[in-house]
């Protein structure tokens, strides 16, 4: 794709790209006008005019496109700066959590400082995205950090936020009920203010930028090289990072975290042939606000009732497979990293017994139980619970009790169970400790197979939705595991795709809850993962079978499992049929992770968690890591559906936030743990 006439290089890019944004402009114009004439339409632009029609069409219709012109431009200059302070090929204002963590910030003033908030929302976002582009750096091993860490970092730490930012939104819901379609971005304007806010800080932040281009070529020599020759390298990477976080605060603050353009743009026009600095930006610029222009003309065709597709979801669209696309073509440098992480155990010479083990997580699972049963808002009400289990009379509280409780704590245990014994299970497989349902995209591809189920065939039973989500989580899968395998297993690797493919499916679930105008409110608790009004049906329809059947099959594959974990070649040498073990393991794991989406959504980090918990204490021996594993798994979700009901009762916080609050953290240390190794 390299263009090495400079001539035909400038016409295709700033010639086409500027015809191109023109044609845009028109078609997002004519898009958004819908039954209105041209003769309208035109005199509207022209400023003549004075009807209804065109004062909506000066006041809605153009500040939507402006502004969508204006944040595209910005994300794809942010990450050039990003890209270039980094040294990073995969880094972006979203994949390095910097929109996330802006947005974060834009909700936490939303809600601590209201009266002042729409003069300081700039100041919130410019603060949260500092913020985690320090901490991204911080724990992907500062100066040491590779982009692959780096790049991981920025993925979970805006998991960590996203959770964070919805349990504010659901706890606050009046104070940020203005902000709820930024979560995905929306281009919607109501008026030239977010416009008039916008265009000075681009035009700034672009010429300094222009100006410190001859520095940001030095800067790629390397830092010994540039300092040879005389640079301030501090400084200049201390100017870098302020107009990169700028520039992102400045568009989560008018039109809320868009992902991928950042990635895509600058990455387009290297491909094209741009190595300097100075045209690398310009033309960043320019086909970023393309890039964006044309995902929400996109989002309006693929919604034609124009319900508001939040383009942030399209822009996933196009930039998960963008992203894929990026590690194959960086594939070199996951071999540069050395990562060949694998599974390790606790070396500690003191270690408690196993059965003294298995005695201590079963009393903790009981205590948990209990202690999930007799919770409620008003407290833990033991005399009651008593009652309603000792009185078959007294109806209203037996039903309290054993309907609404009881039953919810049971959907809540299975399903820790059968998330740890696949996160368990890939790990295994995989000799990957970073694997988990949800890092693989196996819980978005379920949830995106049953909503797919449910909107497509919308006089189905619901007993069958475990086969949509089945579908889908095998699907996931299998496109993560086909790409994971040309990349040989890359433990990184493997939870980029996973990563992608999740996002990819997130998009696809959220384009169809707008199209078929579901209840968002519910279909996003959903997603975010609740035991709420779950109980015996779900129990009996989504999760016994698949506990009976998959447990002890499971169980009996541990051997073998020790066995994977030797190394594919002495496994073969032992006489182990490698690929059949793994198949056979991967749709266990599979099935388990579906079967729980099924029933109570995406929840995510269990099947991360548990594993490396119980590893922690147990050592080696899968054998001896699985019933750990299990109740550990039982007990984190059982203890997460108990807080979120009690915490902020009435409301309720989904159980897969609570999950994600711990296990995003988690996550890091076990990442920054494995590569300091």
């Amino acid at each position: 794709m390299m263009i090495k006439n400079n001539k035909m290089k400038s016409i295709l890019v700033f010639g086409g790209g500027g015809a191109l944004l023109f044609l845009f402009s028109w078609l997002h114009l004519f898009q958004s006008a819908g039954t209105y004439t041209s003769k309208i339409v035109l005199e509207a632009v022209m400023f003549q005019g004075d009807t209804v029609q065109h004062e909506i069409v000066r006041s809605i219709y153009l500040p939507r496109i402006a502004i969508g012109i204006l944040a595209g431009a910005s994300l794809a200059v942010a990450g050039v700066l990003f890209q270039t302070l980094t040294k990073n090929p995969l880094a972006s204002p979203a994949t390095l959590g910097v929109n996330a963590g802006a947005y974060f910030f834009v909700v936490l003033g939303a809600v601590l400082l209201p009266t002042a908030f729409f003069t300081n929302g700039f100041v919130m976002a410019f603060a949260g995205g500092a913020l985690a582009a320090i901490l991204v750096f911080v724990m992907s091993g500062g100066f040491h950090a590779t982009p692959v860490k780096m790049a991981l970092a920025g993925m979970i730490l805006t998991l960590l936020f996203s959770s964070l930012t919805s349990i504010f939104q659901i706890f606050y819901e009046t104070e940020t009920s203005g902000l709820f379609l930024w979560g995905n971005g929306s281009l919607v304007q109501q008026d030239w203010r977010g416009v008039l806010f916008a265009i000075p800080i681009l035009i700034l932040v672009t010429c300094v930028a222009l100006l410190l281009s001859g520095k940001m070529d030095i800067l790629l020599l390397g830092e010994e090289k540039a300092a040879s020759l005389g640079e301030n390298i501090k400084q200049t990477q201390v100017v870098l990072f302020i107009l990169a976080v700028g520039l992102t605060a400045t568009t989560v603050s008018v039109v809320g975290p868009i992902g991928f353009v950042g990635l895509i743009a600058p990455h387009l026009m290297r491909l094209i042939g741009f190595r300097k600095h100075r045209p690398l930006i310009l033309a960043s610029l320019l086909w970023g606000a393309n890039i964006l222009l044309f995902a929400d003309i996109l989002g309006r065709v693929l919604d034609p009732t124009l319900k508001e597709v939040p383009v942030g979801s399209v822009t996933a669209l196009i930039g998960a497979p963008w992203l894929i696309y990026l590690i194959f073509r960086h594939r070199s440098m996951f071999r540069r990293t050395n990562e060949t992480m694998t599974l390790g155990g606790s070396n500690r010479k003191k270690r408690i017994p196993y059965k003294w083990l298995i005695v201590l997580g079963l009393a903790g699972l009981v205590i948990s139980f209990i202690f999930g049963v007799v919770a409620s808002g008003q407290g833990l009400q033991w005399a009651e619970t008593w009652q309603a289990l000792t009185n078959p009379d007294n109806h209203g509280l037996r039903f309290i009790v054993l309907e609404l409780r009881m039953s919810r704590v049971l959907v809540a245990l299975v399903c820790g169970l059968l998330l740890a014994m696949s996160g368990l299970i890939f790990q295994g497989i995989l000799r990957n400790p970073l694997a988990d349902p949800s890092v693989l995209g196996v819980t978005a591809g379920a949830g995106m197979g049953a909503i797919l189920v449910l909107f497509l065939f919308t006089n189905i039973s619901v007993a069958l939705l475990p086969v949509g989500a089945i579908a889908g989580a095998v699907l996931a899968i299998a496109i993560v595991l086909i790409l994971g395998w040309k990349l040989s297993f890359q433990p990184s690797a493997l939870a980029l795709i996973g990563i992608a493919v999740s996002s990819f499916a997130s998009a696809i679930i959220q384009l169809f809850i707008t199209r078929f105008n579901m209840n968002a409110a519910g279909a996003l608790t959903w997603l975010s993962g609740s035991t709420y009004a779950t109980g015996f049906p779900e129990l009996q329809l989504y999760l016994l079978i698949p506990l009976l059947i998959l447990l002890p099959v499971s169980f009996i594959y541990m051997k073998r499992l020790n066995v994977l974990g030797l190394g594919e070649d002495e496994a073969v040498n032992l006489g182990e049929n490698v690929s059949q073990t793994r198949i056979v393991l991967a749709i266990i794991a599979t099935v388990a992770a579906a079967s729980s989406v099924a029933a109570v959504g995406t929840i995510g980090f269990v099947g991360l968690v548990a594993p490396h918990l119980a590893r922690l204490l147990s050592g080696y021996d899968n054998r001896k890591i699985y019933g750990l594993s299990l109740l550990f798994g039982g007990i984190l979700l059982v203890v997460a559906d108990t807080f979120s009901r009690v915490i902020l009762f009435p409301k309720e916080i989904p159980s897969g936030l609570v999950v994600a609050l711990i296990g995003a953290p988690l996550f890091l240390w076990l990442m920054n743990r494995q590569h300091n190794r």
